[in-house]
């Protein structure tokens, strides 16, 4: 028998608040995060809040701020890079094994991903954009019929959703991302693993030299290497 998933903790809460916050660039890079006013705007205990920021610093997306508090972490554009490439090779592998295992839960299902996706990009709401983008990739995670995929992935998603805010904030419409996922998707619904894997890893490749160009090319506020220190769930 299946076990249910577990229903999410007020630290989970939390932390899915906050990082929606960050991702969608509520704090500046002085800002402060400060756990009182976290608890208060949120609605609940400081205890809950103090565990999220806890996570999102060992997960190398905010640091100590001198003083008191915690603040972003600088983007380290070569962990960026590296991060991309081991998402390189689960997004294709999902999207390959999708296509012989889920060909037809894509036919039916998929469509309604990529329209959600089209309408996150028309409302310009970033919060949407990074939701639906999640959704579409987990989607083909669950396709894949390897639950390690998806289980993998997961712990890479809170830090990618940090990059992606910070691509979105700078006013770039991801309109072409979604005629890639149509695309991976169109493969996947064909039954061809090969094709599927293909245009997978070069959607990716394609992000991640865009990112990383986009990061080496602003200024540089502090020299320090952003997901060198990381923790699990």
């Amino acid at each position: 028998m299946r076990s249910l998933p577990a229903q999410p903790t007020l630290v989970d809460q939390a932390y899915e608040a906050i990082l929606s916050e960050i991702s969608a660039g509520k704090f500046g890079t002085d800002s402060r995060l400060i756990q009182e006013e976290l608890a208060q705007s949120l609605g609940v205990s400081r205890q809950p809040v103090q565990q999220a920021l806890m996570l999102l610093r060992n997960h190398g997306i905010l640091r100590d701020a001198p003083g008191r508090g915690l603040m972003l972490a600088p983007l380290d554009p070569e962990f960026v890079r590296n991060l991309y490439e081991v998402r390189g090779m689960l997004d294709g592998l999902a999207s390959s094994k999708a296509a012989e295992r889920g060909s037809e839960s894509a036919k039916k299902e998929g469509p309604g991903f990529i329209a959600r996706g089209r309408e996150a990009v028309a409302s310009r709401s970033i919060a949407r954009m990074i939701a639906t983008d999640m959704d579409f990739h987990f989607f083909l995670y669950g396709l894949s019929g390897n639950p390690l995929i998806a289980e993998t992935s997961t712990a890479h998603w809170s830090f990618l959703r940090r990059v992606m805010g910070e691509v979105l904030l700078r006013g770039e419409t991801p309109a072409e991302i979604w005629d890639q996922h149509e695309r991976i998707l169109q493969a996947v619904i064909a039954g061809d693993p090969r094709e599927a894997e293909r245009i997978a890893r070069l959607h990716i490749s394609e992000a991640s030299e865009k990112i990383t160009a986009g990061l080496l090319n602003r200024p540089k506020v502090e020299n320090i290497a952003v997901g060198s220190r990381r923790s699990r769930n």
